[in-house]
């Protein structure tokens, strides 16, 4: 099976909107492996790994949000293993603090 590790950052008004348990929720929903965390600059960092078409499909809905979220530019590049290494041990798809 292929797989893909692609790292995205979305920025708007993305922070204060329970954008990260919207991604944490869709994320686990399409199987997807990864995690989700706010930056200090005001935006959202998240990776997700798992099939091309379960990636590039949570990489749109991270292009709209939640509802009470404006979403003004979404950017993503491949990723590897080291960094889908971040996620709590144990975790399919985590949470982390705030950079």
């Amino acid at each position: 099976m292929t797989r893909v590790i692609l790292q995205v950052t979305i920025r708007g008004r993305v922070q204060g909107v329970g954008y990260r348990a919207w991604v944490e929720y869709q994320a686990t929903t399409c199987g997807l492996e990864g995690w989700v965390r706010n930056r200090r600059d005001g935006s959202v960092e998240a990776l997700f790994a798992g099939a091309p078409k379960h990636v590039a499909d949570m990489v749109a809905l991270c292009r709209h949000g939640p509802p009470s979220s404006r979403v003004d530019s979404v950017t993503s590049e491949i990723a590897g293993a080291d960094e889908l290494n971040l996620r709590r041990a144990g975790e399919v798809f985590s949470v982390l603090p705030t950079v």
